[in-house]
């Protein structure tokens, strides 16, 4: 069977905070993980892993026959960069079989075909994330490959009503309706719809896929009064409580989510259960979001949207670009956030008005200022919120919020409101 190796490389970094607590191939867009999209293009493979190291045991969870951050012993392996964002043209670009060779976009290693001695080197590099350095330094001849990745967080947002549309049309029959649809919703372009078992769309909800289809998982409710318009997932168990989900909305599993979302990612486990807007946002795990509380993603000059990565306000090229939330974190009522906000993992941001457009990782506060919102309380926060979904906070999980913590220590405290104003 032939071999393949999803890696993270040097660049994950940039994908922080929503890649603290999964690798970069763990990210959500369209209906699936940017993983599953790889595996779809490189059917029965054998799988290998690459990951920073302490990500290793909540890959296990999730991959349970994947080697992880070890080789196979094959004679072979084709190793590809996990922020690449698959299509039907990956395969075709970069073959299983072939001659070691390199495969490069601009500095970024995209692929690698590696065989014999080439492959029994990379055996002890296999511990952490693969740099384009390790790659180059066998001296393979390297081929120039035209290839979609994700460099930023606000990548997965611009690709996703697109990468919707190719996922859905992918994986499912449309047109299937086996769930249950009260008389009185309303259903535009039927054959653009799919619905699966045990999924219920109440009284006087609309779903409308002329613009894009619409896939309702297992066990999903669309409570009464809810419009919801293509392309749009919406994953297992989860709870439309009425309210607009508009275009290019991909979420999770078990969500309850209210009020106005659009062009965003929910990642899953996480709430929005009242009337706010949320637009061209990333929402990761376990996130609650208050009541009223609303995300701009347009400056009022119509300028470009700037977003903080690796310490950097980066400019994103976009006009609308909302906020980015990290795992665990909590966002009190009436609060509002402006355009290119980021927000890192368990952090506890409350009080109305508009905090920093920065706000790392374990902070508590918001417009008037930010403090250590300390580890024990954050870990007995998680406890509880992971409970309500009958889920028990496991070593793995309770491991990951503290390795997050030790790691970004160093950034908390440092973010003024005055300097991130300046992007309005």
């Amino acid at each position: 069977m032939p071999n393949i190796c999803v890696f993270e490389d040097e660049k994950f970094s940039k994908l922080l905070p929503l890649a603290y607590m999964r690798p970069v191939y763990g990210l959500r867009c369209g209906m699936t993980i940017l993983l599953e999209k790889i595996l779809r293009q490189y059917p029965r493979v054998a799988l290998d892993l690459n990951c920073r190291e302490y990500l290793v045991e909540i890959v296990k969870k999730s991959h349970l026959t994947a080697i992880i951050n070890k080789l196979s012993s094959v004679s072979s392996c084709l190793f590809l960069n996990g922020r690449i964002l698959a299509n039907l043209e990956l395969a075709k670009k970069i073959p299983l079989s072939g001659p070691d060779e390199i495969f490069v976009k601009g500095d970024t290693v995209i692929a690698a075909r590696l065989s014999k001695d080439n492959l029994l080197s990379m055996r002890d590099k296999m511990s952490k994330p693969l740099t384009a350095d390790v790659f180059k330094s066998l001296g393979l001849p390297e081929k120039i490959v035209d290839v979609k990745l994700i460099n930023y967080p606000f990548d997965l947002i611009l690709e996703n009503p697109k990468v919707l549309i190719e996922d859905i049309k992918a994986l499912v029959r449309l047109g299937t309706l086996k769930g249950k649809v009260q008389s009185s919703a309303v259903v535009y372009e039927k054959n653009a719809v799919f619905i699966d078992d045990r999924a219920e769309v109440m009284a006087h909800s609309v779903l409308d896929a002329s613009d894009g289809p619409i896939y309702i998982s297992k066990a999903v409710k669309i409570y009464p009064h809810s419009f919801i318009q293509g392309p749009v997932y919406i994953g297992e168990d989860s709870i439309i409580l009425g309210g607009k989900i508009r275009e290019g909305t991909s979420i999770g599993p078990k969500c309850k989510v209210h009020g106005e979302v659009a062009e965003t990612i929910i990642h899953g486990y996480s709430n929005k259960q009242h009337e706010g807007f949320i637009g061209h946002s990333y929402i990761c795990e376990w996130v609650n979001i208050g009541a009223g509380t609303v995300t701009s993603d347009l400056k009022n000059n119509y300028g470009h949207v700037k977003v903080w990565a690796e310490g950097d306000m980066v400019d994103s090229g976009q006009m609308f670009i909302g906020s980015f939330i990290g795992d665990h974190s909590k966002i009190g009522i009436g609060t509002k956030l402006d355009a290119g906000t980021v927000i890192g993992v368990a952090s506890s941001v409350f009080g109305g008005g508009i905090p920093p457009k920065y706000v790392p990782s374990f902070s508590w506060g918001g417009a008037e200022g930010l403090t250590e919102h300390k580890l024990e309380k954050a870990l007995q926060t998680a406890k509880i919120v992971m409970s309500r979904r009958d889920i028990e906070m496991g070593e793995t999980d309770d491991m990951l919020l503290r390795k997050t913590f030790e790691m970004t220590k160093g950034r908390r405290g440092k973010t003024t409101v005055k300097e991130e104003k300046e992007d309005i």
